[in-house]
């Protein structure tokens, strides 16, 4: 009886194996579908840099008001020109009646009672063309010129500004990243040499004490991975902050730290520096905003012309002849000269404000070219320094790792000590480390070079 159960559990078990996949044949839409990639997005530097300048907000608010000064020239340019308008109106006015009666003499139905009015009904349907020549208009447009100058050199050391701060996190990313392999290798070396260290304990080949130190570095090791960890995270969301909506997204950074671009000769640098300088740049804008400031205060003392030229009709009907045959289309034409006589000395307080401006202005623009001078020695010292340090910390690397390497060699045969191991480890991770912060120090102060010459990436 139980071996027949068996062999009936058996076939219902085929059976029903065979059924199933002959639905799952018969059914494609049931099947699962496959899996989609969902690999964090590789970003290189030049990605990160237009990331972020479609969300940071300061580099934002420099390219509105780039374009807000281009508006303003605009502005500016139009008050110079012609000005066009046509104007269409229909005036009624009471018709004129004797005093204290309602009565309208004869002859005098058309007449207005507002002497300032033409007609009981007056129709106008003009074109109009003025134009005003006058010092402050120009003056007015000469500013609007230099600020948008001012505007767009702002909008250079904003973009600048920005690519520097990009560049520095990505590159402590990037590092932080480094450093967490490092860690982790080291937290490894750790384990392993613990485990070393009992095993010849165990073979009484090595005392107690060389255990305990073990022990001891292993958990410094382990602590040391944990604030990488935190130190790596801290990286990368502050990159993230200027990248996504979301700085917890994840994402991969291209692994370029150890392509070390050559350093620029020191005279081409200094002659592009400055050529290309825009905080010099900026700072002669505002100089020439401020000098033509004060000529549009000083336009206040002359007089302005205005112009008026009107063509169409200004008649009772809206017609372009009138009922007794006379024409009703016509022109005129009007000047007006505005001379300034007295305004409480609002016109000299304007002059004495604009030149104090201009004063300042150019104090600034002074302590520009020498703040220059600085920044083009310290920037390619500093570069000259970190670039001359590679190759020695990569050096000192490799020897560390040999140096290791041997001491744990040595540490085998009884040659040395677990004092010895421990050094050795400690200055491997040292040297690691300070090969990679040599790295990022370099390519921080290429970034400053590039900011000068105007030659960062876009």
């Amino acid at each position: 009886m139980f071996k027949l159960n068996s062999q009936l559990i058996t076939g219902l078990t085929l059976a029903l194996c065979a059924l199933v996949e002959a639905s799952a044949q018969t059914n494609p839409a049931q099947s699962p579908m496959p899996t989609q990639s969902t690999d964090p997005p590789t970003i290189t530097l030049q990605d990160a840099i237009a990331l972020a300048q479609k969300s940071e907000p300061g580099y934002a608010t420099a390219v509105a008001d780039h374009v807000v000064a281009a508006a303003d020239r605009t502005i500016a340019r139009s008050a110079l020109l012609p000005q066009v308008q046509y104007n269409n109106q229909m005036i009624y006015t009471q018709p004129a009646r004797l005093a204290h009666s309602s009565e309208i003499p004869p002859g005098a139905g058309q007449l207005p009672r507002f002497i300032a009015n033409n007609a009981v009904h007056e129709y106008v349907s003009q074109g109009l063309v003025s134009e005003t020549i006058g010092l402050s208009g120009i003056a007015a447009y000469e500013k609007s010129n230099a600020a948008a100058a001012l505007a767009a050199a702002k909008l250079e050391v904003a973009r600048r500004g920005l690519v520097v701060t990009v560049v520095r996190r990505y590159y402590d990313a990037l590092a932080a990243d480094r450093k967490l392999i490092v860690a982790a290798d080291a937290a490894k070396e750790g384990n392993r040499f613990y485990e070393l260290t009992t095993k010849l304990e165990q073979g009484r080949e090595v005392a107690h004490a060389d255990v305990v130190k073990a022990h001891i570095e292993q958990q410094q090791r382990q602590r040391e991975l944990a604030d990488v960890k935190a130190e790596a995270e801290r990286a990368r969301l502050e990159l993230g902050v200027l990248l996504f909506p979301d700085p917890r997204s994840p994402y991969l950074l291209e692994q370029k730290l150890n392509n070390v671009p050559a350093l620029p000769d020191r005279a081409e640098f200094q002659a592009q520096a400055e050529k290309n300088n825009v905080d010099l740049r900026a700072a002669m804008a505002s100089l020439r905003v401020a000098e033509h400031d004060v000529t549009a205060a000083k336009a206040g003392f002359l007089p302005d012309l205005s112009v008026e030229y009107g063509y169409g009709i200004d008649a009772e009907q809206f017609a372009v002849n009138s009922p007794d045959g006379f024409r009703n289309l016509g022109y005129a034409i009007s000047g007006t000269v505005k001379i300034p006589v007295w305004d409480w000395f609002a016109t000299p307080a304007r002059v004495k404000q604009s030149k104090i401006r201009r004063t300042q202005a150019h104090v600034e623009l002074t302590a520009a070219q020498r703040q220059l001078i600085a920044d083009i020695e310290e920037s390619y010292t500093e570069a000259q320094t970190a670039h001359a340090s590679l190759d020695s910390l990569e050096q000192s690397s490799n020897d560390t790792a040999e140096s290791l390497r041997l001491t744990d060699l040595r540490y085998r045969a009884g040659e040395s000590t677990v004092l010895e191991v421990v050094d050795a480890e400690n200055t491997f991770v040292q040297a690691q480390n300070a090969h990679v912060d040599g790295a990022v120090r370099y390519a921080v102060a290429l970034s400053n070079l590039q900011t000068l010459t105007g030659s960062l990436p876009q």
